[in-house]
């Protein structure tokens, strides 16, 4: 009876490890150039030279090629760079086949100086990009202590007297009194609620900037981490405003000091210099195909499901924002090198495919024209083009393949494999392990979950039910005696088109326990059938009109002439915009937003397990006690809010702090009880 315990025991902890809900937390990621070849040692020497024999060659990753690196449109400044090395006279050969060795990828970012985005705050800043997040340097010559960045704005807003504008990382800013006179205005800036400083702004003869130096910054003085730029203040009968047009802010309660020899993941500082760093990596790093390769805090090597070398360098974003997601850099269509047409190798927003090196979208400037001296794109000009593709699901579990379709860099899935006039939105195509308890949901966004609904007295078949906003859509009993088992529901009438597959979900193995049913899940593919997009032609996106819906592709030109006028973010088609440099010298490129946190535009939720409240046991089921049942933890993600609103309403600032663990506590309690009843037994 002490072993049976004792195995019961093992057996529901082991099954507790599995069950992990994915978080509602996403993540942003931006893509650099692909690499491709048979070997790193041919994909250097013919990226450098066109040939496999040149040694000391490198290829190079920039702003240019990586849009996660700084850049700065405006001074059409970066800092950032990183190389792989096939050869150096001091290390010898430093690749051989998917290996970089020790001191082949070679990482550099330096000092530079750029304008505040308002024009308001004068002056420029010291910037330095460090593995694609803004960094503020303390010393103007030396990089070794380090503020993150956390905003430089050209935002108004109107602050009502004893409101607070969340400024992110638990600051705030509050108008805290506007004299009688209406020409005063006393500013306060706190940190989690606790105050830092403040100041009386007087507006007699114009608006006035709030520089915050704080002394003992990592044993630095007079370091400007805060500016504040108030336009105009107002004292009325009921409401006294001050108008805030421009904050800068610098995180001085984290600072990061830097040293030789300091490791930031698989990099070394080899050189803290004048005005620069450089890293190199102390361990060979292997690009073992199908992985995501850590280099240093949050860049990756990405590589392909390919026996060729496949890859591109990567930066994951967890923290809440915003983040735009862009293209190469155009100076015009005139010049040497002109940037005229953007596509998966020089635009991170648009679809690609690394495992299968499928990509669909082009857009391209047609006019020859284009320059500082003539900024207008004529009408036809501007071409955008999509063609239909197969690619593998992302599961080797979902066998075959499915057509995709790119539109203004969202994807999509064209009901029929020859023309893209009915689309539906692919929500979720993910190589991911999750395990059900009977009665709980694997929440798929979007108002779409799947729930594992019984497990028979056998533990051998799993009834599933899929539901849209909580109402039955279908369901599904799978046999998996013979093993894993993949249900395809295909419906009729989307849109008019029969037999759609819009939902795959692939069953690995199910239990059936003496206090829990469990079903395991790996690999899920859903469509979103209840909102096909259906296209015709001469159908308009933004300022793009349908010229051809033909077989297999779309073809989309602007419909009026687009004026690249300087410092602005220009519409061209579907949140797919042009951003434009602050200069009389042209420069722009495409780029799409992608949010992380409440708001969810542009991006894939990852799916979350809700449990069931109850369990209402019916025939042949196993009875589910609720207080055995350990519940499931769901992990909060702060979020880092940025200012979004002109009047704000409320002063509280406190950052929203994660839910305790009570989870282990049940988890505990229900391990014991089981315990209990098989001893007493």
């Amino acid at each position: 009876m002490k072993r049976f315990t004792t195995i019961a025991l093992v057996v529901l902890v082991a099954l507790a490890t599995l069950i992990v809900p994915a978080s509602a937390a996403n993540s942003v990621e931006v893509r650099g150039t692909v690499y491709n070849g048979s070997s790193l040692d041919n994909i250097i020497a013919t990226s450098a030279a066109g040939n496999d024999t040149l040694k000391s060659a490198y290829i190079e990753m920039t702003p240019q090629t990586f849009a996660g690196f700084f850049y700065d449109i405006d001074d059409d400044t970066s800092t950032e760079s990183l190389k792989i090395y096939n050869y150096t006279a001091t290390d010898g050969d430093l690749v051989d086949g998917r290996t970089i060795s020790k001191n082949g990828v070679v990482y550099n970012t330096s000092i530079a100086l750029v304008n505040y985005s308002s024009p308001n705050l004068l002056g420029q800043y010291n910037v330095l990009g460090l593995f694609a997040e803004k960094y503020i340097p303390l010393k103007d010559t030396t990089p070794d202590k380090l503020g993150k960045l956390l905003l430089d704005e050209d935002q108004k807003y109107t602050l009502r007297t004893g409101s607070a504008l969340d400024l992110g990382d638990g600051y705030a800013v509050t108008a805290k009194q506007v004299d009688v006179d209406g020409k005063k205005v006393w500013m306060e800036l706190t940190k989690d609620g606790e105050f830092v400083e403040d100041e009386v702004l007087d507006l007699t003869n114009g608006a006035q900037t709030w520089d915050y130096q704080r002394d003992g910054v990592a044993g630095e003085d007079d370091v400007s981490v805060f500016k504040v730029n108030v336009t105009d203040v107002f004292q009325g009968q009921v409401d006294s405003l001050a108008v805030i047009d421009g904050v800068w802010l610098m995180d001085y309660s984290n600072i990061l000091e830097i040293q030789t020899d300091d490791t930031f993941g698989d990099l070394k500082v080899k050189t803290v210099g004048t005005n620069y760093l450089t890293l190199k990596n102390d361990n060979s790093i292997t690009l073992t195909k199908n992985k995501k390769v850590s280099i240093a805090e949050g860049l990756y090597f990405q590589t392909a499901d390919s026996d060729d070398v496949r890859f591109f360098l990567m930066k994951e974003y967890t923290a809440a924002g915003t983040y735009d997601v862009r293209g190469s850099v155009s100076t015009g269509t005139g010049g040497a090198t002109p940037v005229t047409s953007w596509d998966y190798s020089n635009f991170a927003g648009f679809f690609y495919d690394l495992d299968d090196n499928i990509s669909t979208e082009v857009l391209t400037i047609l006019q020859p024209t284009v320059s500082s001296s003539s900024r207008t794109i004529d009408k036809d000009n501007l071409t955008y083009t999509t063609t239909i593709a197969s690619v593998d699901y992302a599961s080797p579990n979902l066998l075959g393949q499915y057509d995709v379709l790119g539109l203004f860099a969202e994807k999509y899935i064209p009901l029929k494999s020859t023309t893209p006039d009915k689309l539906g939105k692919l929500l979720l195509d993910e190589d991911q392990k999750y395990t059900l308890r009977t009665g709980s949901a694997l929440d798929l966004g979007d108002g779409y979950a799947v729930t594992a609904k019984q497990v028979d007295v056998d533990g051998k078949k799993v009834w599933m039910e899929l539901t849209k906003d909580g109402e039955f859509v279908e369901d599904e009993v799978l046999d998996l005696t013979n093993g894993a088992q993949t249900w395809d529901y295909q419906r009729d009438g989307v849109a008019g088109e029969d037999d759609v597959s819009v939902f795959k979900v692939n069953v690995t193995d199910v239990f059936q326990g003496q206090v829990d049913s469990l079903a395991v899940i790996d690999g899920v593919w859903l469509m979103d059938y209840s909102s096909i997009l259906e296209i015709q032609t001469d159908d308009t996106f933004g300022d793009m009109k349908v010229k051809t819906v033909g077989t297999s592709s779309l073809t989309l030109k602007n419909d009026n002439s687009i004026t690249l006028t300087k410092n602005k973010d220009i519409d061209i088609a579907e949140g797919m915009k042009f951003k434009t440099a602050d200069s009389d010298t042209l420069r722009f490129y495409p780029f799409v937003e992608k949010t992380i946190g409440e708001s969810t535009t542009g991006t894939t939720t990852e799916p979350t397990v809700t449990e069931p409240t109850t369990e209402q046991p019916t025939e042949n089921v196993t009875e589910q006690p609720t207080e055995n049942v350990t519940e499931q933890p769901t992990t909060e993600q702060p979020t880092t809010e940025q200012p979004t609103t002109e009047q704000p309403t409320t002063n509280d600032t406190g950052t929203e702090q994660p839910s305790p663990g009570f989870e282990a506590v049940f988890a505990v309690a229900g391990l014991l009880a089981v315990a209990y009843l098989v001893r007493r037994n």
